[in-house]
């Protein structure tokens, strides 16, 4: 075990002025117990002196940037001007020397109310006015393709309806099923009190074919397939596929964004019919389960209980819902840039932005047809 006395940093002071060094000023010596306050105490005494003091370094064992540093921050980060030191040592202070002054980055001025509104009013303009303009170019490529139907991207539409469609089968089903059975519970409870169960069909009918069944499609549609839209234009932004398309003359828009729109706009009265059928047949289950309403009744008085223009208007919000979830999926994609921080961000935009007008849009509908259907 070596010897503390010589491998423990000290400093002697000789003849008032002379102050030598010894021992290992390196990190492992400097943390023993009370070693770097005993230094940091004494090299303080030292800054206080007037006279100019002569270092010698020359006995120190071992050196590394930690005890450079130590010394260095005690010589008011400047060279003493009597210094001797070991040569394997100087490089540790030349490095110190060329390095300077380590200065902070200034803090960025406060931004004020009126800047902030500023830039939240220009970023949403500029949404807007890019969304316009995503939607012209879909008009006139869909006018495009009423012109040369034998060029429209037709394979592309059937492969996108396949994808948001039919492989989300499964997944609204079981949504649908619980909101069904869910809805159903909580209604029969309330009418029980009152005398009123045959009511319960009209209740889940009314609330599932006009309302919940288009809104529930639309939220688990937007999560599912917009999110992956949006993922997979970002990817081809990212690897420049984007700007290969451009090099060939193959324009995004009607052949990527066209066939998701009208994928969406084909697939989404579909999946609101399944999730409108899957959420009444949970409800039907839990009517009897409760209740004791048996199936042929529910379906029975199901076709009177809910007129025929609610059901349009379902699917008919079905039809809208697709469109925009397709064009928020697409218009966040083509605006991600080639880097894996910006493609997250924009696919958790493109989501929340997605819901977001799928639920404003449902509120539009309600206001608009507040006098139909019933």
């Amino acid at each position: 075990m070596p010897n503390p006395d010589t491998t423990t940093p000290v400093l002697d002071i000789k003849d008032g002025s002379l102050v030598a060094a010894r021992g290992d000023w390196q990190v492992h010596a400097l943390t023993r117990p009370g070693v770097i306050k005993a230094l940091q105490a004494k090299l303080r005494t030292l800054s206080r002196q007037t006279d100019p003091l002569r270092w010698d370094l020359s006995d120190i064992g071992t050196l590394d940037h930690i005890g450079a540093q130590l010394l260095w921050n005690a010589w008011g980060k400047t060279r003493p001007q009597q210094l001797t030191v070991a040569p394997q040592h100087r490089d540790f202070f030349q490095r110190l020397a060329s390095a300077g002054t380590l200065a902070l980055p200034p803090k960025p001025p406060r931004r004020r109310m009126f800047n902030a509104i500023y830039d939240m009013g220009t970023a949403a303009l500029d949404h807007v006015t890019g969304f316009i303009t995503l939607l012209g170019q879909l008009v006139l490529d869909f006018l495009r393709m009423t012109q040369v139907p034998q060029r429209a991207p037709w394979k592309e539409i059937s492969a996108n309806v396949y994808h948001v469609g039919y492989q989300a089968l499964g997944i609204t089903a079981l949504v649908g099923f619980l909101i069904g059975v869910v809805l159903s519970f909580l209604s029969a409870q309330q009418l029980h009190t009152f005398g009123g169960d045959i009511y319960l069909v009209n209740i889940l009918g009314m609330s599932i074919i006009r309302e919940l069944g288009p809104l529930l499609a639309a939220i688990l549609v937007a999560g599912r397939s917009g999110s992956a839209i949006t993922a997979q234009l970002g990817v081809m932004r990212v690897t420049e596929e984007l700007d290969a398309m451009l090099v060939m003359g193959l324009p995004h828009g009607f052949r990527l964004v066209l066939p998701r729109v009208l994928a969406l706009l084909v697939a989404m009265p579909l999946l609101v019919i399944w999730t409108d059928a899957i959420a009444l047949l949970g409800g039907m289950v839990a009517a009897q389960l409760q209740l004791g309403l048996s199936p042929t009744y529910f379906l029975q008085q199901l076709p009177n209980a809910v007129p025929l223009p609610n059901y349009l208007i379902g699917l008919a919000k079905g039809a809208v819902f697709g469109g925009l979830i397709a064009m928020v999926a697409c218009y966040f994609g083509l605006r991600i840039e080639p880097n894996t921080e910006s493609l997250g961000r924009g696919t958790t935009t493109s989501v929340v932005t997605a819901i977001t007008i799928v639920i404003v849009a449902d509120a539009v509908f309600a206001i608009i047809f507040s006098g139909v259907g019933f």
